[in-house]
C-alpha cells in the first residue's frame, strides 16, 4: 500500500513539474498544436476501446467452440466470438430447420459486427489527417518566419532563421507523433477484426450446414 502511494505521489509531481514544458512546448508550435494533442487524445482513446472490445474469447477454433457449446460443455461466453456462438445456437434452438435460419443469425450478428468495427474509421481518419495539419501548422510557421524576415523582425530574436524554422517544424513533427503509431496499431487491430468477422461467417456455415 505505501508503494502505490508513493508511486502515486512519484507521478502526480512529475505531471506537476511537467505541466509548463508542455504548455512550452504547445506554444511553441503556435495554434495548430492543441487540435494535434486533442487529436492525441481521441485516438489513444478509440484504440484502447477497440483493444478491449475485440476480445475474442477462447483460444480454441470455431468448429471446437461451436461443438462446446452446443453439447453445453461450456456456457459461460468470455468474448465476442464466444457471445456470437451462443446467439447463433439461440436462434438456431427458436427457428430449427428454417429456410431462412441463417438470415436469423445474420441479423443477430449485426451489432457483434458493429462493435468489431466501432471506431475503425475514426482511427484512419485521424492518421490521415494529423500529418495534414501537421504540415498545416509548419507552412504557417514558414510564412511567418519569410514575413519577419522580409520585415527584419527575426534577426532581433533569439535564433533567427533556424530559430523560425525550427518552430516550424513542431507541428509536422508532432503530426507524425500522431499518426505513425496510430497507423500502426490500427492495422493490427483491424487484422485482428478482419479475422474475427471471418470467424463469424465460419459459425454460420457451421451452424447452418445440412451435414448438422
Amino acid at each position: 500500500m505505501d508503494t502505490f502511494i508513493q508511486f502515486t505521489e512519484y507521478i502526480i509531481n512529475s505531471s506537476i513539474s511537467m505541466g509548463p514544458l508542455f504548455i512550452e512546448y504547445m506554444q511553441s508550435g503556435g495554434a495548430v498544436m492543441w487540435p494535434l494533442a486533442a487529436s492525441v487524445i481521441v485516438l489513444w482513446y478509440a484504440l484502447g476501446f477497440r483493444f478491449h472490445t475485440l476480445n475474442r474469447g477462447s483460444k480454441a477454433n470455431v468448429r471446437n467452440l461451436v461443438r462446446k457449446f452446443s453439447e453445453e460443455i461450456r456456457t459461460e461466453p468470455k468474448g465476442l466470438i464466444d457471445g456470437a456462438i451462443v446467439e447463433a445456437i439461440a436462434v438456431l434452438k427458436e427457428y430449427g430447420d428454417d429456410l431462412f435460419r441463417r438470415k436469423y443469425i445474420d441479423d443477430k450478428f449485426d451489432l457483434t459486427k458493429a462493435k468489431i468495427r466501432q471506431y475503425s474509421r475514426l482511427i484512419k481518419s485521424i492518421v490521415m489527417v494529423a500529418p495534414l495539419i501537421g504540415l498545416l501548422g509548419t507552412v504557417i510557421g514558414m510564412i511567418e518566419t519569410f514575413d519577419s524576415l522580409a520585415s527584419a523582425q527575426l534577426f532581433s530574436q533569439s535564433g533567427g532563421i533556424a530559430g523560425g524554422i525550427s518552430q516550424a517544424l513542431f507541428t509536422t513533427q508532432l503530426g507524425l507523433i500522431v499518426a505513425v503509431p496510430g497507423l500502426i496499431i490500427g492495422r493490427i487491430l483491424d487484422k485482428k477484426a478482419n479475422n474475427m468477422e471471418l470467424e463469424l461467417e465460419q459459425i454460420k456455415d457451421i451452424l447452418c450446414s445440412e451435414e448438422r
